[in-house]
């Protein structure tokens, strides 16, 4: 198969991951709800998105850097949010 192949799957597995977190992102910072949102989990995907990240620089591949770190911004602005939420006063 051809690296080029290999690499357009790879985007486009990376680009429908990413956008699986828009409705949560949505969630959050749009309509400020953060209620069942287990923190230890988000910070369990960044740990393994980092990973991931760390594993496509060390095989060069674009598909999973560029990915990766399109992910873990989500994840980390998602953090964030839930963190500002959960510390706003009521």
């Amino acid at each position: 198969m051809s690296t080029i192949l290999i690499e357009s799957i790879g985007i486009v597995a990376g680009i429908l991951g990413i956008m699986a977190w828009i409705p949560q992102l949505r969630e959050v910072w749009v309509e400020g709800l953060h209620e069942g949102i287990s923190l230890p989990t988000f910070w369990l995907v960044s740990t393994a998105l980092v990973l991931w990240l760390v594993y496509g620089a060390l095989i060069g591949s674009l598909s999973l850097i560029a990915a990766n770190l399109a992910a873990l911004a989500c994840m980390l602005s998602l953090i964030v949010g839930v963190i500002r939420l959960r510390k706003a006063p009521t």
